[in-house]
């Protein structure tokens, strides 16, 4: 048997814990239902030729990920919660690579003149669609990045990768403030807006790098798509 200064860490951890787990599932799965219905309503107007070429596969892994976020609420499986955090990142990341390749066939679609990239209409369509999977898979990957996800993000923690308004001047924020995926898909936009930080500063390296990724591809897809359409309007 262990003594209670022994098992005093132990509790105090698993209260922080059961603290963490308590941020719900529900907004960012109300995010990808309404990215997944905008992608379906999408790709069956746009051609066959549209830039993503496997039409199907990014809902397919969008489904994947909601059933993943729904099923893996932590207020019920907290003992799961840790593989359930593991098949989020992998299926967030590799929704980031297919916002990645998405944004590439476009711009070399943009380059060569063929595809989307010959009707303004069709085109400022799939480059809406790509802005708004990037900037939705990025504010996934910053809000299970950052300081090790929700499972184990706690009010009293220090900013790891991210500091908040609110972690940086505390007497803005409410008692037990922390940053949830609301405030990380903010995020996400405002850097795919203003292509640097606005009111979150990134602390890490692989946050400063990360958000230099997507305010890159949010760059070129603002300044190709808008040029080209407009081109084709006139």
């Amino acid at each position: 048997m262990s003594s209670p200064s022994e098992a005093a860490p132990g509790a105090a951890v698993a209260d922080a814990s059961s603290d963490a787990l308590g941020e719900s599932r529900w907004p960012p799965a109300a995010a990808l239902v309404l990215y997944i219905g905008f992608t379906v309503a999408i790709r069956l107007w746009l051609p066959s030729q549209s830039a993503v070429h496997v039409a199907w596969l990014v809902p397919a892994l969008e489904g994947v990920l909601l059933v993943a976020l729904v099923a893996g609420n932590p207020a019920r499986l907290a003992r799961r919660s840790h593989w359930v955090h593991r098949i989020a990142v992998t299926l967030v990341v590799a929704l980031v690579l297919a916002a990645l390749w998405a944004t590439a066939v476009l711009v070399y679609d943009l380059i060569k003149g063929q595809g989307v990239a010959q009707e303004a209409s069709k085109l400022l369509a799939t480059g809406a669609l790509i802005w708004l999977g990037n900037n939705l898979a990025f504010g996934l990957l910053y809000w299970l990045m950052d300081s090790g996800g929700p499972i184990v993000r706690t009010p009293d923690q220090a900013p790891v990768d991210f500091a908040f308004t609110q972690q940086m001047s505390p007497e803005l924020a409410p008692p037990g403030w922390r940053p949830l995926f609301l405030d990380y898909l903010h995020l996400g936009f405002t850097n795919a807006t203003a292509f640097s930080p606005t009111d979150v500063m990134p602390l890490s390296l692989r946050a400063k790098y990360v958000m230099l990724v997507q305010s890159t591809v949010a760059l070129a897809l603002f300044g190709l798509v808008v040029a080209r359409a407009v081109n084709a309007f006139t």
